[in-house]
């Protein structure tokens, strides 16, 4: 069993999910990924990751339903759950925020703070 903390990412881009999981992985953590809602919740199945980046603009079931399906499932209803997305409109963090996502990063991300970023989110979780 590892010590590195997992995250999943859930985003229907391949480069985006490429770029993400290296610049996590340099970083020590485990990144598992799914490029899309039914992927994710298959995922979720079998693990609980210790956060999920969820990517909002997905075909078949946006970010926001996925995060509201998942926020219902007992076991994971307290991973922190972080909108990846490029909605920056007035609104739309806080629509995020409104479906169960308990924080906000907006794209084009910024690989050289979303480490810090992960980390904030992640000792926010844990106490």
């Amino acid at each position: 069993m590892s010590d590195k903390k997992t995250i999943l990412y859930v985003e229907d881009n391949p480069d985006n999910r490429i770029l993400i999981r290296r610049v996590l992985e340099a970083e020590g953590y485990a990144v598992i990924e799914a490029p899309n809602a039914a992927a994710a919740l298959k995922l979720l199945e079998n693990g609980r990751p210790d956060l999920i980046l969820m990517d909002i603009n997905m075909p078949e079931m946006d970010g926001y339903a996925l995060t509201a399906r998942i926020r219902a499932l007992p076991a994971h209803t307290r991973v922190p759950i972080i909108a990846v997305t490029a909605n920056v409109m007035r609104g739309d963090r806080e629509k995020s925020l409104e479906a169960g996502c308990d924080g906000y990063i907006q794209k084009p991300i910024d690989i050289d703070i979303l480490p810090n970023q992960i980390e904030r989110y992640m000792r926010n979780a844990n106490g």
